[in-house]
């Protein structure tokens, strides 16, 4: 029987329907079921809803079911129908009547809140720990190849004079702004539900701040009305932090394509590295970030979709935030893996040298002309005609000697500047804070 169900048989078929995907992906959850397990069940030795030796034989047990799930040998059953029940099960099983009173005080509504918490903190470490290999390899590239200029573009028509160094110098300070959004995300996840219950609290005298310091939570979800009511909000801030990665990756992807493109021939890679045709035998495709820039679209999609889908909800549990894990879950693995593929394609690119020597570029200097003229005296505006009518008559000469010095700009790239920046957002996520305290809960 569910762990919700009287004498009443389900229906299979709405069984099946309303179950969905839970058991496959609470999978991804059980070990944090589990850790908010050892936290809620020492509160509650601690309100004398458990006595010390059940405790004790509850936290034995619950480890012993953490390591299974860390080693690949937990299941949720065809006959149980989420991880929450899976884990009650088991320990009922193994340890008789004091399993049954670990449900004391909660409900599955915040029981699965504490779950998403604690699972989206540790997926945000690895995303962020993976946007930052990303940033650093950006780094070395554009200080590796910050003397190499390459066209600008505006309207796709080319501008002024840009270089390497700019370009990957660019997506390096997108990704600061990007994990700004980030660390706005881990503040919201960083707040404990757990003691909300079925979204509007216990008549047991829980101990909600000892479990928010137990989980290494830096504050509550006090109100426990909000409590319910941040399942989907969160999922959505969350999103939209993914979202502004994403498209940071896929801006770069799409300028990649072009940039590999016989028609620009700026950067290249190992042919181990590009996918060919069925029938042309010259083709080095770009495939990897082609489907980088389309991932990263389908996540910029992602908080509109948690949006459309809880939008007209009102306040309480609803069972359609059940589907959100559908979405979110499989996101967020598809932008870990877009961020390392990403970074490991960059660790192998090659850039040509000297592109700006082809004629066709010439009149990208004629800004560099006009604001010559200026720096001797000549009007603004009237050096921008005499060059503007050397250009339609046939006889401008560029000056290809660029000269820009001012932070930010091609012989002042800021990127120590940008790095500490990037530093500073880091320090404010406290990872190792969180860890201390689950390695002490699970001590």
């Amino acid at each position: 029987m569910k762990i919700w169900q009287k004498n009443i048989e389900v229906n299979k078929d709405i069984e099946t329907f309303t179950v969905g995907r839970d058991r496959e992906l609470d999978l991804e959850m059980a070990a944090f079921d589990v850790l908010g397990s050892l936290a809620h069940v020492e509160m509650l030795e601690s309100i004398g809803l458990l006595t010390a030796e059940e405790l004790a034989a509850i936290q034995k047990e619950l480890k012993n079911i953490y390591k299974d799930i860390e080693a690949g040998n937990f299941v949720i059953e065809q006959s149980v129908e989420d991880v929450h029940s899976q884990v009650e099960w088991l320990l009922t099983q193994r340890i008789g009547e004091a399993g049954k009173k670990i449900h004391s005080g909660r409900s599955r509504n915040d029981q699965v809140l504490v779950d998403l918490k604690l699972f989206f903190r540790n997926r945000i470490e690895e995303m962020v720990h993976h946007t930052d290999v990303l940033f650093k390899q950006l780094i070395v590239l554009s200080n590796t190849h910050k003397d190499k200029l390459l066209p600008g573009y505006t309207h796709l028509q080319i501008a002024m004079p840009s270089s390497f160094g700019l370009w990957f110098g660019a997506y390096a300070e997108s990704l600061v702004d990007d994990l700004e959004l980030m660390l706005a995300a881990w503040k919201v996840c960083n707040k404990n539900p757990l003691g909300s219950a079925a979204g509007y609290g216990s008549s047991f005298p829980l101990n909600r701040t000892m479990t928010t310091n137990l989980l290494g939570f830096e504050h509550l979800n006090y109100n426990v009305v909000y409590a319910q009511m941040g399942r989907g909000k969160t999922e959505r801030i969350l999103a939209q932090a993914m979202s502004s990665i994403a498209a940071t990756l896929a801006k770069m992807s799409m300028d990649v394509c072009l940039f590999i493109n016989q028609n620009f021939g700026f950067i290249g890679f190992p042919d181990e590295l590009t996918t060919g045709s069925s029938i042309m035998p010259h083709k080095k495709n770009p495939d990897v970030f082609e489907l980088i820039r389309s991932r990263c679209n389908k996540i910029q999609a992602l908080p509109n979709e948690i949006a459309m889908m809880t939008t007209n909800l009102p306040s309480g549990y609803h069972r359609d935030l059940q589907l959100l894990k559908e979405n979110l879950f499989p996101a967020i693995t598809s932008l870990n893996e877009c961020l390392e593929i990403a970074t490991y394609m960059l660790q192998n690119i090659s850039i040509k040298s000297d592109i700006l020597a082809d004629k066709k570029y010439a009149y990208l200097f004629s800004v560099e002309v006009v604001n010559d003229l200026a720096l001797k005296g000549v009007p603004f505006r009237e050096a921008y005609k005499i060059v503007g009518e050397s250009i339609e008559n046939g006889t401008f000469v560029p000056n290809t000697k660029v000269n820009h010095t001012h932070e930010g700009s091609i012989g002042n790239l800021g990127n120590e500047e940008i790095e500490k920046m990037m530093g500073t957002v880091l320090a404010q996520f406290k990872f190792e804070q969180t860890k201390e305290a689950i390695e002490k809960l699970l001590a």
